[in-house]
């Protein structure tokens, strides 16, 4: 059996007898056999050139990069600070550098 990826869920039996029956009662549905992948064609001779390169074009991965991009650093917290800001979920590293923000905001002097 295949090694499935984290947040992958399988169909039941059930489920899965429900979506082959589906597809067996849709004339325009059909399994692929090997007759079928032998007459197919790759991609790059049935498309327009200009398609073809757009489909494949090479897009950077990843999120865009910032305007200001931050900067890593390893800093040591009290467990129960990381834990209550870790408890809000997502994006608990951004709160974290909003809260110290406004820490320099509300003492100048600080810094």
């Amino acid at each position: 059996m295949p090694k499935l990826k984290v947040g992958h869920i399988s169909p039941t039996h059930e489920e899965d007898a429900a979506i082959n029956a589906g597809m067996a009662a849709d004339p325009d549905s059909r399994e692929l056999d090997a007759a079928w992948f032998a007459k197919a064609k790759p991609a790059s001779e049935v498309l327009p050139p200009d398609m073809y390169a757009a489909l494949v074009a090479q897009r950077p991965r990843g999120r865009p990069k910032a305007d200001e991009t931050k900067v890593f650093t390893a800093i040591r917290l009290d467990a129960d600070l990381l834990e209550a800001f870790k408890s809000t979920g997502k994006g608990w590293q951004t709160r974290i550098n909003a809260a110290l923000r406004q820490y320099l905001k509300d003492h100048p002097t600080a810094h």
